[in-house]
């Protein structure tokens, strides 16, 4: 990739429009805490190019302007953070502002980022982000946020940046909406983020850090490569087939009735509408994750003794009998980790490790959520991201994100990607599919030789379209 790909015309920093009555500080919870040592999110949407009549200096004031009204509602991403004197860490709301970058890159073209099924996905949008390689720690002495926007050849590529310490995947896209809903002429706030910290994930715990903060769990060096496997609404249908072989389903044997079921038992869709799943079924999502789970082992040769985990993160917002409000901001997740030896992964069938993943999300109740908080502040800690022992996925994003809402004014995007933060052999994130109604991207993540076999493992390619 040639360094001359992508070139900085400006940098500036916005600050909100207004300031607005909110707590001057935040506490990090236990949920936000160990995110610390994690790299910044970037995620950013792909867009043709805006109407002729916008130029591109009206574009980059209109986005700086739309940026700083989204600001006024989320003013803890303007703040920094501070650890007191007791060792407690906060988000000062302190209007410091956020990073705004436009960057051009003329030569390059919607048809090159987006190449034909089955291509990498290009290096070219590791540049598209800002804070490459930065952890969360770093929100001490740098903005929380940042804004690049892109100008292409016959496109616009909007990356977000934003600490993992701060926001979950769920305040990220509430965030990236409202941002869009301002760019396309929303006057008014349709969905406000709640900035209370009355939860069972505040806790007085302290983590305790080295001299100049901590380091990150994964070394970032090793060769990997990227790709983004699609899978239609079909295709989930007939994977969910397969993992519900050996379960009534709707008191049909073997039979989802068309229903694309997501994980956590949340509503399902059925023509369009909303059904409840049944609590005994193997949901869409689960299903695609085991499929992913056999093949990446299989491709992986690894020995049949050896222990390998599918870790899983889950949005415990709704998990509590007291629900935390939706638009909670912050993080309130945990992880999910399955284990199976390689031997048990492969010599049972798909519903063996469906099943696996299921009965523990469904069991991920509040009580499971509570033992968490309590056992991580009996033992304070960053959270373990990375392939320690070579046999690890962990699974990130939600197909059940909205990042295709993300309408700035002239259409949808044409492509949801990331930049390199928090990447490794093994990393795998959840996209939904662009033309939505259950379809289903996933960003993999893996060693080369993995990939390689991973593309010739028939079991997992046949649903890839």
């Amino acid at each position: 990739m040639p360094s001359s790909s992508v070139f900085v015309v400006s940098r500036s920093t916005i600050y909100p429009e207004h300031h607005q009555s909110v707590n001057n500080s935040l506490r990090l919870s236990v949920s936000d805490l160990p995110m610390l040592s994690c790299q910044y999110i970037q995620k950013g949407v792909l867009f043709t190019q805006p109407p002729t009549e916008l130029t591109s200096t009206d574009l980059i004031s209109h986005l700086k302007i739309s940026l700083s009204k989204t600001l006024s509602h989320f003013p803890p991403l303007a703040g920094r953070l501070i650890t007191n004197s007791d060792g407690h860490v906060y988000i000062l709301c302190n209007d410091a502002g956020v990073d705004f970058v436009h960057a051009k890159a003329p030569h390059l073209t919607i048809a090159t980022l987006i190449p034909p099924n089955y291509s990498d996905v290009p290096l070219y949008f590791r540049k598209f982000f800002q804070f490459d390689s930065t952890l969360s720690y770093a929100g001490h002495y740098k903005p929380l946020m940042a804004i690049q926007v892109t100008e292409l050849n016959d496109g616009v590529f909007i990356g977000c940046t934003m600490n993992h310490a701060v926001v979950d995947g769920t305040s990220f896209w509430n965030f990236f909406n409202t941002f869009a809903e301002f760019s396309k002429g929303e006057k008014k706030i349709t969905r406000q983020p709640y900035f209370g910290r009355n939860t069972v994930f505040d806790s007085p715990a302290v983590l305790q850090f080295p001299e100049g903060g901590p380091s990150a769990t994964f070394s970032g060096d090793e060769p990997i490569r990227e790709k983004i496997f699609h899978f239609s609404r079909e295709a989930i249908l007939k994977l969910k087939l397969r993992a519900n072989n050996k379960m009534a389903v709707n008191g049909q044997n073997g039979k989802t009735n068309g229903k694309i079921t997501p994980v956590n038992n949340e509503p399902a869709l059925q023509n369009g509408a909303a059904v409840k799943s049944t609590a005994s079924e193997i949901s869409s999502f689960q299903s695609l994750s085991a499929q992913l789970w056999r093949s990446v082992t299989r491709a992986r040769k690894l020995d049949g003794s050896k222990t390998t985990t599918f870790r899983m993160a889950v949005n415990c917002r709704h998990r509590l009998e007291q629900k935390m409000e939706p638009l909670y901001f912050g993080n309130a997740i945990q992880s999910i980790p399955t284990v199976a030896s390689v031997n048990e992964l492969l010599s049972n069938d798909l519903n063996w490790s469906a099943n696996l993943l299921h009965q523990n999300v469904v069991a991920h109740d509040d009580a499971t959520v509570r033992r968490g908080v309590k056992d991580w502040e009996s033992n304070p800690r960053l959270f373990p991201l990375g392939n320690f022992d070579g046999a690890m996925i962990t699974m990130g994003s939600s197909p059940r994100f909205p990042m295709y809402d993300n309408d700035f004014g002239w259409g949808r995007p044409v492509a949801v990607r990331s930049g390199m933060a928090n990447k490794f052999d093994g990393k795998i994130s959840a996209f939904p599919g662009r033309e939505g109604n259950g379809t289903v991207d996933l960003e993999v993540v893996l060693a080369p030789e993995t990939m390689a076999g991973l593309e010739e493992d028939m079991e997992f390619m046949q649903y890839v379209s």
